[in-house]
């Protein structure tokens, strides 16, 4: 079945591949973006520019699309434009939340979409929650809620921070930095792994008014997964565990990033999904994960190496503090 379906962002970390992955499955695709990132568009796309909320973003509830993908939605207010936009004019309305939604800190090692949506920690996941709620309240729109997890592609996997400064910390022989003990369990999906199930959701009945994850179902330590950066970039990470709630002392903005998400053992249970959209595989190899995110940080560093600055300065001074400990 061929859809008519609007991508609302699509050229980010992971919704560049939904859209290739929808072109595939035969689907008429249009973009609507500000057409400010140089990315080339698979062949018959269409690519519409304009900024959300803006004239031009009204006038497509009057195209009718049968899928509506909301990729940069991240406040209630915007979402509620959306509600009142699309009601009545779209067949339905895929709004991608955030796995970090999840209860904090949880209460069963293994998620599933039953787990409560409560998370103290983190503003950002705080609005996702209300995002959510106010679709479930709205009665003429039929929506389908995505929480996908840590979900990779051009970004590598860190903690906290910036990750190419990471990189190139590793790369100069600095110590880097993992909260804990670095065996908390974490998982890691490629964004093309995640576009297969996410466009068989596309005009699927039994799909409408449900909430999906959508993940691996393999997850690995901290530590192997800087680890494994280190070793594909030619190098030998020099780990230093600090415990989380020290890190946050040091800079109060890594609140929401670890005890809201990272700090937290992450496995979760796709069985949902699967019924829905059919059985799916995701990489499970670290190598095989972190592949395509290397060849995208080895292209920005040969045109742009991250220079030392205030944060670097603030992990040398952790480093250092945390070393003296013995």
């Amino acid at each position: 079945m061929t859809l008519k379906v609007l991508f609302i962002g699509g050229t980010g970390q992971i919704s560049y591949p939904c859209v290739e992955r929808a072109v595939a499955e035969g689907h008429h695709v249009s973009l609507y973006n500000r057409g400010l990132r140089n990315t080339a568009l698979p062949a018959g796309v269409t690519s519409i520019v304009g900024e959300l909320g803006s004239g031009s973003y009204a006038d497509l509830a009057k195209a009718n699309y049968d899928v509506v993908c909301q990729f940069i939605a991240f406040t209630p207010d915007q979402v509620e434009r959306d509600i009142a936009l699309f009601s009545g004019n779209c067949g339905q309305y895929i709004f991608i939340s955030s796995a970090s939604v999840y209860e904090k800190p949880p209460r069963h090692y293994v998620i599933t979409e039953e787990t409560p949506a409560i998370n103290p920690y983190w503003p950002y996941s705080q609005a996702k929650i209300a995002c959510e709620e106010q679709l479930k309240n709205a009665g003429k729109l039929a929506w389908t809620i995505i929480r996908p997890s840590h979900t990779v592609r051009t970004g590598l996997p860190i903690m906290m921070g910036d990750s190419d400064v990471m990189a190139r910390r590793m790369l100069d022989g600095d110590p880097i930095i993992v909260a804990g003990d670095g065996h908390t369990p974490w998982t890691l999906t490629r964004s093309i792994d995640f576009a297969v199930p996410f466009v068989r959701l596309f005009g699927n009945q039994a799909a409408l008014n449900e909430i999906f994850h959508i993940t691996s179902d393999r997850a690995h330590i901290w530590d192997d997964i800087q680890k494994t950066i280190a070793r594909l970039l030619g190098v030998e990470a020099k780990i230093v565990h600090v415990p989380t709630d020290t890190l946050i002392r040091y800079n109060s903005d890594w609140a929401g990033p670890l005890l809201g998400d990272k700090a937290w053992t992450a496995i979760f249970d796709n069985s949902k999904v699967k019924r829905v959209a059919g059985d799916f595989t995701c990489a499970e190899s670290l190598d095989e994960i972190l592949a395509e995110p290397i060849i995208h940080l080895k292209q920005r560093l040969t045109k742009i190496r991250p220079s030392k600055g205030e944060l670097d300065a603030l992990i040398d001074r952790i480093c250092a503090e945390q070393g003296a400990l013995g």
